[in-house]
């Protein structure tokens, strides 16, 4: 039936929750940068990385759908107040930004069996997430998932996200892949099966937890509704 399956991650493999918008978390995040010699109080340190962020992001107003490396903001934060942070302190700020706006992370029932499935069936399985490389790397290392995937692709090394259909499609030239053996699978009507269909793929959209609602047509080949990924099989995988 297919050859190749092609995942989101976070809403379609992954169940999150984060929390980057409470004092706590910046009160936290200011005494780590503090610790380190760049002194911030939680409100100049929120109000500081909100403007890097729309800074690198004004910088790529080629693409239309732009992302970046966040690494370059937790570094910037450290020079803005003469510190100048090696490659290890920038990975160790990033972490604890991440793993400190964490509430809980888990993967959805019925995941690990899929993909097992999928190898025991010689399939080749992909990844095409929106994602900081320095956090769901980890993420799904520690989750156990990073080894089912023959490739995987996240938005920040390629500044530009998912429905950009460059970035689909630089993940089918890049294996020359043939579409028609091809199926996206994933938990958002636009970024994941519009962004699909606009380079001819087809789609199984998964109806999760965290899929933004539906305000327009759903372009998915095939759909769950109940978010139950044990029907994934019996629909496109023989």
């Amino acid at each position: 039936m297919y050859t190749n399956y092609i995942f989101d991650l976070y809403g379609t493999l992954i169940d999150i929750n984060t929390d980057e918008e409470s004092m706590d978390f910046w009160y936290k995040l200011s005494l780590f940068y503090s610790f380190k010699g760049a002194l911030y109080d939680a409100e100049e340190l929120r109000e500081s990385y909100r403007a890097l962020v729309k800074l690198n992001l004004d910088n790529l107003m080629d693409s239309k759908y732009p992302d970046f490396p966040l690494e370059t903001v937790f570094s910037k934060l450290y020079t803005n107040k003469n510190i100048l942070p090696s490659d290890e302190l920038i990975m160790d700020t990033a972490h604890f930004f991440r793993t400190s706006s964490i509430k809980y992370i888990k993967l959805y029932d019925s995941v690990i069996e899929l993909l097992e499935l999928l190898k025991k069936k010689g399939k080749k399985i992909y990844l095409l997430s929106n994602a900081q490389r320095i956090f769901t790397l980890y993420e799904m290392r520690l989750l156990g998932i990073e080894k089912y995937f023959d490739d995987i692709l996240f938005s920040a090394d390629y500044k530009m996200c998912k429905p950009d259909e460059n970035f689909y499609n630089t993940l089918i030239n890049k294996h020359n892949l043939n579409i028609k053996n091809s199926i996206m699978i994933g938990n958002d009507y636009i970024c994941d099966i519009e962004g699909a269909s606009n380079v001819g793929l087809d789609s199984l959209y998964l109806h999760s937890n965290l899929s933004p609602e539906i305000n327009g047509k759903l372009k998915s080949t095939y759909t769950i509704m109940d978010f139950d990924i044990a029907k994934i099989p019996e629909l496109i995988i023989k």
